[in-house]
């Protein structure tokens, strides 16, 4: 297919008719990168732009946990805590009127049980090696940000646990692994209090929807939302097709249909 053909295309608006709501569901959420970008002057300035030109609310990235940020390190075999990093990049969030998407991950290294990585920053992809101090760690900083910003803030944030877990490349362990570590840690936030909003399995193509809700059913834990990652190219083309390709082979509406797909799997009608 020659891709520098253009096709020219005509429109008829008929303006007489009746409207509908156009909701602007893409405003919701942006994601970037990873935490430590956020510091950045040029990432802070090009997000404000975003926010105000696009209507951009929340923004999503990884590694709030990881170690480059700084919020959990072992010193002299202590636990030691600082959210000034992770202060700085919420507050100017706030600042311009955007609330974060909190994906917890990666793990810190002072409470992983293994030291696989994955990208030039070294984030931690195994399961913790001591729920006790993970269930701590989460309460702490849960609690942080809220004395910080106060609660009626933070219960408009979202809290995502971990990221694409059903890829071995940012997740060592099983499903069920999974699964214990969404458990320890939507009831850790929820006793804080119930209205903070919850949710995963935060995995890529779909996967293990269907699987979380019966687990949460079974074990009575809650989820406020689920989450799942489809990226445009996901269904188009064949195994090494370069985007060009793949988005040549696209079909109209294809997202809409894999939403609805996670809807149908999830039980939302």
């Amino acid at each position: 297919m020659d891709l520098t053909k253009k096709k020219e295309t005509s429109f008829s608006v008929n303006l007489e008719g009746s409207s509908v709501s156009f909701p602007h569901f893409w405003e919701h959420t942006i994601g970037s990168g990873h935490a430590t970008l956020a510091l950045r002057s040029d990432w802070q300035r090009q997000l404000w732009r975003c926010s105000r030109e696009l209507g951009f609310k929340h923004v999503r990235f990884h590694a709030i946990l990881s170690d480059d940020l700084g919020i959990l390190k072992k010193e002299n075999g202590r636990l030691v805590y600082s959210f000034f990093n992770a202060d700085q990049i919420y507050d100017f969030l706030l600042s311009i009127g955007m609330k974060p998407f909190v994906e917890l991950s990666f793990m810190p290294e002072a409470l992983a049980s293994g030291q696989k990585t994955v990208f030039n920053y070294r984030a931690n992809v195994t399961q913790p090696k001591d729920y006790t101090d993970w269930i701590k760690f989460i309460e702490i900083l849960i609690t942080h940000w809220i004395e910080r910003y106060g609660l009626d803030e933070i219960k408009q944030w979202f809290f995502e646990v971990w990221n694409e877990p059903n890829l071995t490349a940012f997740w060592t362990g099983k499903q069920m692994d999974y699964f214990n570590l969404y458990k320890h840690t939507v009831t850790t936030i929820k006793k804080i209090d119930a209205g903070l909003k919850v949710g995963g399995p935060a995995t890529a193509k779909n996967a293990w929807i269907k699987e979380f809700v019966h687990y949460c059913n079974e074990v009575k834990i809650p989820f406020d939302f689920i989450s799942t990652h489809q990226y445009p190219t996901d269904a188009f083309g064949n195994p090494g097709d370069n985007t060009i390709q793949q988005l040549a082979a696209s079909k109209r509406s294809i997202l809409r249909k894999e939403t609805e797909n996670v809807k149908k799997q999830s039980g939302e009608k």
